[in-house]
């Protein structure tokens, strides 16, 4: 495997060996000592899935204290713009975004660290997303950051007339206002 830090401290991309021949491929896509080595030890307790089409953008989504959730994602199907948003206190980078493009034909992965919103949106006709958790879904302790925020400057590469969101999304808070809700 692979193992790139990103703009953003503790974010990584994450690209695993594949073996091909004429059936296919093979590829080995999570080693927990290779992980812990590179990245440091974190403890995923559940694998999730989902499935959308072309425009659905999902987030920016996070956990807040003691329900914060770290992050390894990919895509199994299709294509995705990945974002993560650092919202961690105190961080050089707070307020800051990577975004990185996840395609299962490269079979890249990204570590999103706690303390960080995460959303993505579909480029593909379909894409199947696929990512660890390190904690339990709590939804008391759950904030949708606006994935539109002027201040973020996230280009998602598609017209927002073309993005299909949940109505969750669509009501997603303004950076400018996270901290004064306590976080």
């Amino acid at each position: 495997m692979e193992f790139q830090e990103l703009d953003i401290k503790g974010v990584w991309l994450i690209k695993a060996q594949r073996f091909g021949d004429s059936r296919g491929y093979f590829s080995e896509t999570w080693k927990k000592q290779e992980f812990e080595a590179h990245v440091g030890k974190v403890n995923f307790i559940q694998d999730n899935e989902s499935f959308s089409s072309y425009g659905v953008l999902r987030g920016l989504h996070l956990q807040r204290g003691e329900f914060s959730q770290a992050k390894l994602v990919r895509v199994s199907r299709g294509e995705v713009l990945d974002v993560a948003l650092d919202l961690r206190s105190g961080s050089p980078t707070y307020g800051q975004h990577v975004a990185v493009r996840l395609t299962h034909e490269g079979g890249e992965q990204l570590f999103i660290p706690r303390g960080f919103a995460h959303g993505f949106v579909v480029l593909s006709e379909v894409a199947q997303f696929q990512y660890k958790v390190d904690n339990i879904y709590a939804p008391h302790s759950e904030m949708t950051i606006a994935f539109d925020d002027p201040d973020l400057g996230i280009n998602w590469v598609i017209d927002p007339a073309e993005m299909l969101l949940s109505e969750k999304d669509k009501k997603g808070i303004r950076l400018n206002k996270v901290k004064s809700l306590g976080f």
